[in-house]
């Protein structure tokens, strides 16, 4: 291949499938890995291998996200129902929280509340945990008709969360609505939507992709076939 096509590294220590990676956006030099050899690691450009591998789950690593005001702390979800909070100071996990009764897919930290964290599980529901008080979660929101497959805090309110599901759509939602949380539905895709972003940049603009091979971008008040 052409050397401008060549990575600038490969990183190749886990067993299986690498199923989410984030960049630590506080401290900037390091990111996280998540597994379905049920391991995290930590890993640095400046570093030959993994600095830390962290196996305390007891299957399929499906998420990690850091603290957005924190550098030092993240939180990770599994299959094996539970979501874990981390410290990479600590030798152990500090918190976990048997978030669902199946897989947890997905989980992202709220931009605006360090205490506050939203989960996607294989129930088709979606819990938000004060991780104060981590033995029932502040609201579960049912919704999707199958499995939640990715969870988003938006970067511009703290009361919004997006998410898209093997049910092929896409949602909004009010966590902290004194009704209905559900603001909106897309039903675009003809496959799983499997994958889903918001914007730093431009608030309201979202883009999911799917099975279906697309990739959509559009407005929140826009249809995003148009």
């Amino acid at each position: 291949a052409p050397p401008n096509l060549n990575p600038i590294r490969s990183f190749e220590e886990h067993g299986h499938e690498v199923y989410c990676v984030n960049w630590n956006l506080v401290n900037r030099d390091c990111f996280l890995s998540a597994s379905w050899d049920d391991t995290i690691k930590l890993w640095s450009l400046q570093a030959p291998g993994s600095i830390r591998t962290f196996a305390e789950h007891r299957y399929c690593c499906y998420a990690v996200a850091w603290c957005p005001t924190n550098g030092e702390t993240f939180a990770s979800a599994s299959g094996d129902c539970t979501l874990k909070l981390w410290d990479v100071r600590q030798p152990a996990s500090t918190l976990t929280i048997r978030a669902h009764d199946f897989e947890v897919l997905s989980c992202d930290w709220s931009k605006y509340d360090d205490f506050t964290i939203v989960t996607g599980s294989v129930d088709k529901t979606m819990r938000v945990w004060d991780i104060r008080q981590p033995n029932v979660p502040m609201r579960v929101m049912p919704g999707h008709s199958y499995a939640v497959r990715k969870v988003i805090c938006s970067p511009h309110s703290g009361n919004l969360v997006a998410s898209c599901s093997y049910d092929m759509t896409v949602c909004l939602w009010d966590i902290k609505s004194g009704g209905e949380p559900l603001i909106q539905r897309w039903a675009h895709h003809t496959e799983f939507a499997v994958g889903l972003d918001l914007s730093v940049l431009r608030e309201g603009l979202i883009a999911s992709t799917g099975w279906d091979e697309l990739a959509y971008v559009w407005h929140q008040s826009q249809d995003p076939r148009t």
